[in-house]
Formats: C-alpha cells, sequence, structure tokens
C-alpha cells in the first residue's frame, strides 16, 4: 500500500528562560514591550507533522512518500529522512526560503513565547499529487496534514477529482480554518483525524453534528489522551483502544504524529477493525516524547529506536 503523507516540514529552535516571563513585565508599560532574553540552552530539532509522521513511518519499514515544501537549507534533514526510510524525492524545494521554522522559549513555570516562519511552508500549494502518483505508480491513500491551508485545500481537491482516497488530519490548522474550509477538507475522507477538543471544535464550525459528520466520511478517529482513541464508521458500534501502562511522563509534543505514524502504518500492514489488540500496538506508538529519543514498544514486545 503506498502513502503519502502532505504537511509541514519545520525545524524547531527551542531554548529555556530559568526566570518567569511575568516577573520581567510592566503592568502600565505594556504597550510598549521591549524585552530580551538570557537563556539557558538551545535545543534544536527536526520537526514538522508530515516530516515527524512520515519519519515514524520510515521506522516501521513502510516507506512513506513524504509530499510538503522545505528551502534551500533542507540537505542535513533531507538526507536524515532518507536514511530513515523515507521517501523525499516529493518535496518540493524553494530557490529563495528557508525551512519552515518554530522558534519558542519557555520559562520556569512553563509559559512559552513562540513564533513560527512558514517560510517555504507556502510553497506547498505548488504541488500537484498527479506528479507524484505518476513517479511511484499510484497512490492508495493520501494523508493530508496540517499546511499550507491553500496546499491542503488543492490536495483534498485533486484527491477528490482524481478517485485517491484521502485522509483529512488538519490538526493545528483548524484554528484558523473557517466552517467552510473544514467542511470542504472532511467531506469524503476516508479517515478524519482529531482529538477531543478538535473534534467539537468541527463540529462547531461547520455546523454538522456528529452522526451528520459520520455520514461524510469512512472512518472517524478520535485520540483521548490517556485514555486511548476511538474509532467510528456509520451504522456500527464504536471502537476503543486504551493505552498501555504508563512507563514515566515526558514532553507531550509530538505524541499525536506518532500515534498517527502507527495508524497508518497499521493499513499498510493490512490490519482490520477486529483485530482490536493489533490497533492497540500501533497506539503504543503514542508514548514517545520526539522520533528518536527513546526506543518505542510497538505490539508483542517488539522494540525499535528512532536514534
Amino acid at each position: 500500500m503506498r502513502i503519502a503523507v502532505t504537511g509541514s516540514i519545520a525545524t524547531d529552535h527551542l531554548m529555556t528562560f530559568p526566570g518567569r516571563f511575568a516577573d520581567q513585565f510592566v503592568a502600565d508599560q505594556l504597550h510598549t514591550v521591549s524585552l530580551s532574553f538570557l537563556v539557558d540552552n538551545l535545543d534544536v530539532r527536526r520537526g514538522g507533522v508530515g516530516a515527524n509522521i512520515a519519519f515514524g513511518m520510515g521506522q516501521l519499514g513502510t516507506r512513506p512518500i513524504l509530499v510538503g515544501a522545505a528551502g534551500f537549507d533542507f540537505d542535513e534533514y533531507r538526507a536524515w529522512l532518507d536514511r530513515h526510510g523515507v521517501d523525499t524525492e516529493s518535496v518540493r524545494i524553494s530557490d529563495t526560503l528557508h525551512t519552515a521554522r518554530f522558534v519558542c522559549t519557555t520559562d520556569s513555570d512553563h509559559n512559552q513565547i513562540g513564533s513560527f516562519y512558514t517560510g517555504a511552508m507556502s510553497e506547498a500549494r505548488l504541488i500537484e499529487l498527479k506528479t507524484v502518483a505518476d513517479r511511484v505508480g499510484g497512490l492508495d491513500l493520501v494523508s493530508i496534514g496540517a499546511d499550507d491551508p491553500e496546499g491542503m485545500l488543492r490536495h483534498t481537491e485533486e484527491c477528490r477529482s482524481r478517485g485517491i482516497p484521502f485522509a483529512a488530519d488538519f490538526s493545528q490548522q483548524i484554528a484558523r480554518m473557517n466552517g467552510e474550509e473544514i467542511r470542504i477538507l472532511l467531506d469524503g475522507a476516508a479517515y478524519l483525524f482529531s482529538n477531543e477538543y478538535e473534534k467539537g471544535l468541527i463540529e462547531t464550525k461547520t455546523g454538522w453534528s456528529d452522526e451528520e459528520i459520520l455520514g461524510k466520511v469512512g472512518h472517524r478517529v478520535t485520540t483521548l489522551g490517556a485514555r486511548g482513541v476511538r474509532i467510528e464508521r456509520a451504522g456500527e458500534e464504536p471502537i476503543e483502544v486504551g493505552c498501555p501502562d504508563e512507563e514515566r511522563k515526558v514532553d507531550p509534543t509530538g505524541v499525536g504524529d506518532a500515534f498517527r505514524a502507527g495508524f497508518l502504518s497499521g493499513l499498510t500492514w493490512g490490519f482490520r477493525w477486529s483485530g482490536r489488540r493489533r490497533w492497540g500496538a500501533c497506539w503504543r506508538l503514542s508514548s514517545s516524547r520526539r522520533w528518536g529519543r527513546r526506543s518505542i514498544s510497538c505490539g508483542g514486545g517488539t522494540s525499535w529506536s528512532g536514534s
């Protein structure tokens, strides 16, 4: 099964401030804030929704096709993805823009000040999926993740017009999209991914009830945090799969991407809904912090490391 993963490609620059942001603000001067912070460290991580999911699938041996836009500074990141089982030949490289970048500083109270530079991500709207499909001999599924909004809409419409099954997974972009855009992105999707909060937001923005949405998608996959995941299909009983026993608490960044990598890999392996224990194994992937940070259990005791 050939799966293309579309979505953002970015690097995260994460810094830690040993004090409290709140102590640095003067109440009657908030209209003229001008501050700089001396930070303790800088942690540069490879990231982006599309790249994260594709990397996870690559580690599971399913050879995903990453579709997105990156900058002229992408060479090292691309080589790393290639080494870890990701097909990067369909990544568009900008001649003038840097790869998207998230810069964030966290204080001792875990408050954050961050900025996201879209950079080359804006060129995702120029990518044609037909070119990707022709190169690899056809696509069985396209996962449309958070990316340039116009690019997400183009990929969705192209999947419909070409009869390619697609998964709607707008995650972070749902906050900026209006009801009409969300309706376009989910209508006819083979899979609709969201967490519980996003599920409610989708229903509020679209004006569609849970039942109406179930009638417009093949499967609705809702992550439930510590309670696991719920998979729904119109006219059938929901399937709920819990999480494995907790080993320790870690930074939750990237957990959703890890779960999607496991879920999509399960589709590639041909797992079906009757195999609840198998889907539970895929959920084990969501215990990771960031890819490459620790070993991850995937089914029957098998372990691998993303380092």
